[in-house]
């Protein structure tokens, strides 16, 4: 994105200010009853899935998770576990170029809760063996149902949520085209993508991911969140640049829709998702088809959304232009 020319000053007015307003006013509208539970969005190499938590079956369960989540602790953090059709494991470590693997901190250990069996989709918190209530920040999938298995050992490893929709075609992406290469005592089963062994592992080779709480269950590949004020997107800027999945936040003490796309939440995709939105370097636009935007469960769809970049500096977009 290191184009840059300058912006048309070229917008439509009134249409212009009302959608601005939509989305500023969405801000201040929190949801009375809102979503039963907390779902939280994660977005991986290979596309995104949603987990919907059980938040009054394993409340101290879901309330750590969420404290990782909301610092953006997984943000940038890769699986690093895959036994093939048992579980994909993650959220304990990060990879730092010309350093290796990175261990996330960890906040202290919590009860087990042990209630829900461990199905085919359930989300589950990883542990020490022989430590029921050795639990951090590491959690798994079960890719298939390992309850015979995973219940009746070391009091029960607590699935603490579900994935949602058709969130297992992801995980069963994952399972199915990674690859499985040993890197050491922590990384034995490391699913990379686009490796051949005995080459330099790279970035780009690891199933990474993002996390982020949503209001409302979408499969969208762009979605304006008014909780959050985050924009979730997947964009394709072309041979050049690649395909990623990435977060943009509203800057609400700018005239006009400004909009800062946050680069640790960039995610390079293995995978060329149908109905991105793109980015051209030849103008500096970004080009959403189209555009979800969810006020807590109330959704309006924008079509043919287009995003100027305004501060490159400051990775800064501005609004331009949009259908409804």
């Amino acid at each position: 994105m290191a184009v840059i020319r300058k912006q048309s000053s070229r917008v439509s007015g009134p249409t212009l200010l009302r959608f601005g307003q939509v989305l500023v006013l969405m801000l201040a509208l929190f949801a009375t009853a809102a979503q039963a539970n907390t779902i939280v969005r994660v977005s991986t190499t290979y596309g995104d899935f949603s987990i919907e938590l059980f938040d009054t079956v394993t409340p101290v369960t879901v309330k750590n998770f969420l404290n990782y989540v909301n610092r953006g602790t997984f943000n940038g953090s890769y699986f690093h576990r895959l036994e093939r059709g048992f579980v994909l494991q993650g959220g304990g470590y990060r990879f730092q170029p010309s350093v290796g693997p990175i261990a996330l901190q960890q906040d202290p250990p919590i009860v087990n809760e042990f209630k829900v069996s461990n199905t085919r989709g359930t989300v589950a918190m990883a542990k020490l063996g022989g430590d029921p209530n050795s639990a951090t920040n590491q959690w798994f999938v079960n890719l298939a149902d390992n309850n015979a298995n995973l219940d009746a050992q070391n009091g029960g490893f607590t699935a603490f949520g579900r994935v949602m929709g058709n969130g297992m075609n992801v995980l069963d992406t994952i399972n199915a085209q990674s690859g499985v290469f040993s890197l050491g005592q922590t990384h034995t089963q490391l699913p990379l993508a686009n490796y051949e062994a005995f080459n330099v592992v790279k970035a780009s080779n690891f199933i990474t991911m993002t996390a982020q709480v949503v209001q409302r269950y979408s499969e969208s590949l762009a979605v304006f969140e008014s909780q959050s004020g985050k924009l979730m997107l997947t964009l394709d800027g072309g041979a050049a640049l690649g395909v990623y999945s990435l977060h943009m936040s509203l800057l609400t003490d700018r005239p006009g829709v400004v909009l800062r796309l946050n680069p640790e939440t960039m995610i390079a995709l293995a995978i060329k998702p149908v109905g991105a939105a793109t980015f051209t370097a030849a103008d500096n636009k970004v080009r959403i088809p189209s555009l979800e935007v969810n006020n807590n469960g109330n959704v309006s769809v924008y079509r043919n959304v287009v995003l100027g970049l305004s501060n490159a500096q400051a990775w800064e977009f501005t609004l331009e232009s949009f259908e409804q």
